[in-house]
């Protein structure tokens, strides 16, 4: 952790950038669509367009998280099939909660819309802080060398 911040402070800051690299590649996300759709050049269906921008969004928000959010020098060898492994899950929650929830058990689509919103990020944070990113933050390392000794 940088000297500068209390314990409380780097887990906000980092929270902070976490939610603006989520809300960035949102938006990403959705002017993609829009574009992709839109282009005459492209001819896109409407499911080629979220596909391809959810992909650009994903590269986005993995190169994102990587050097903003969690400011971490695990090669890309080992980084970024774990976050596609991350992504993969978070996609398979956002397609089954529904489908379990409305098809099977009746709720209405706004109970798993709002489970989804709430426990893929939950889970994303964890996963990445912990697993994807885990190697070479500023201050874990530093920590750790200190605590060896």
């Amino acid at each position: 952790m940088p000297e500068h911040l209390s314990p409380g402070d780097d887990a906000l800051t980092l929270l902070a950038r976490f939610g603006m690299v989520g809300i960035s590649a949102t938006i990403l996300y959705a002017a993609l669509v829009a574009a992709f759709s839109k282009s005459q050049l492209l001819g896109f269906t409407p499911i080629q367009a979220s596909l391809g921008a959810y992909a650009a969004a994903t590269l986005f928000s993995y190169l994102a998280h990587k050097y903003l959010t969690f400011v971490s020098g695990r090669s890309h060898r080992t980084a970024a099939p774990r976050f596609l492994l991350l992504a993969a899950t978070g996609f398979a929650i956002a397609y089954g909660a529904p489908a379990l929830m409305t098809v099977k058990l009746g709720l209405p689509l706004v109970v798993p819309v709002l489970i989804t919103c709430l426990l893929v990020p939950t889970i994303n944070f964890f996963v990445l802080d912990r697993w994807v990113f885990a190697d070479r933050r500023p201050g874990r390392q530093g920590n750790r060398s200190r605590q060896r000794r």
